[in-house]
């Protein structure tokens, strides 16, 4: 039996997606840019309609969303897409250290490329909002200068949930654009990106039980267009974008993932933060001196971290010994993206554990498909496993 508490990393895609999945493979599989023909054509609608659902959900206009690959493309899109655009004059960009690979690896490039880079430091851990960003700081990095604000809307290791709108608030005083990166906030908050105030946002479907290599970047167009460069050449599909044939089945499964989501966003979210407090008064019950990583749990500091997340550091025993004791549970020692990396996560160093307390770490996510007596189950094989490590260490 595997109990999958890495919902961070990846969720299983809904049976209802699957289902609407499958058609598109056996039945629907014409080209949807292939309009001479009434195949075509049909998937083109197909297509068109799932396109106008999820923008819908976004707040947003259909001509507003990019089809691409998934959060990580996105990204890209949307970094070099503005800083290399030839209108764009400015040459600084602004952005967090507690960012995910694929927004800080595409920052290292700009900065080759002779872009200023700052990366501003977030609260520490201790503090009831650890990890987020103080809005001073941003406030002092802005300048005529700024080309770009780029930070995740919620962290992947630590759950923290940015001000994104008092964010968008202050870019707008230096008319910046703002993106964010909510690749773990799609299916998790409520998302509205003229509430929010942002002007490109990234997400991948299969963060919220939809197919992998599928996603999406909103590219806000109104009042005032934001200037990508397209990164991918080709057909001039998705108005000149995005280039490359339509991926019909990973669009109409997103878009059912994404219906259904939201139609069940609040009970879901109430769920999971039972479910993730419950293991976290589980684990406390069996191991004494575990330590929080990230905001606090309180009721009344919900809005500050994702209700699903929990990292955890376990005193004397590294998290990946944990994992060996525990082959048939699934969790994480950081992002999934650097798991095979010797380095302690850059997150919680961020936070400002040391490079052992890091690495005595482990990732809980918990999703849709979890329930109860997988969480106590989950406790019970890690108390187990601390238990027996703890001698051999001690």
């Amino acid at each position: 039996m595997t109990i999958y508490l890495d919902n961070q990393a990846t969720t299983r895609i809904d049976p209802a997606v699957i289902a609407a999945m499958l058609p598109m493979m056996d039945l629907y599989y014409a080209n949807p840019g292939s309009t001479s023909h009434q195949a075509g054509r049909l998937v083109g609608e197909m297509v068109q309609d799932a396109m106008e659902r999820m923008a819908v959900r976004f707040g947003a206009s259909c001509d507003e969303m990019i089809v691409t690959s998934g959060a990580t493309e996105s990204n890209n899109l949307a970094l070099f897409g503005v800083a290399l655009h030839p209108k764009q004059k400015r040459r600084s960009i602004v952005s967090l250290v507690t960012e995910h690979r694929a927004l800080l690896d595409p920052l290292a490039k700009l900065e080759k490329l002779g872009f200023e880079v700052i990366r501003l430091p977030v609260l520490p851990n201790g503090h009831p909002q650890a990890g987020t960003v103080e809005l001073d700081r941003l406030a002092d990095a802005l300048t005529e200068n700024t080309a770009l604000v780029s930070m995740m809307m919620a962290n992947n290791e630590i759950g923290t949930v940015q001000p994104i709108s008092e964010i968008a608030n202050l870019c707008r005083r230096f008319s910046v654009p703002l993106h964010t990166d909510a690749s773990q906030a799609v299916g998790r908050l409520p998302i509205d990106v003229n509430s929010l105030g942002v002007d490109l946002l990234s997400f991948s479907a299969h963060k919220f039980y939809g197919p992998k290599g599928i996603g999406g970047l909103y590219v806000r167009q109104s009042p005032t267009p934001v200037l990508l460069q397209p990164q991918i050449l080709g057909g001039g599909q998705q108005g000149n974008l995005r280039s490359g044939t339509l991926n019909s089945v990973g669009i109409v499964g997103m878009a059912k993932a994404l219906d259904l989501v939201c139609q069940e966003l609040d009970f879901q979210m109430t769920t999971q933060e039972q479910l993730r407090n419950l293991l976290w008064r589980l684990l406390n019950d069996r191991i004494d001196g575990l330590s929080l990583n990230g905001p606090t749990l309180n009721a009344e500091n919900r809005a500050l971290r994702l209700v699903n997340n929990l990292n955890v550091s376990f005193p004397k025993v590294e998290g990946q010994s944990l994992m060996l004791e525990c082959p048939e549970l699934a969790v994480s020692s950081g992002s999934a993206c650097t798991s095979a990396e010797p380095l302690p996560s850059h997150v919680l160093m961020a936070i400002g554990l040391s490079a052992d307390q890091a690495r005595s770490s482990l990732r809980f996510g918990l999703g849709r498909f979890t329930t109860e007596s997988e969480i106590r189950t989950a406790a019970e094989w890690l108390g187990d496993a601390h238990a027996k490590l703890v001698p051999f260490v001690a």
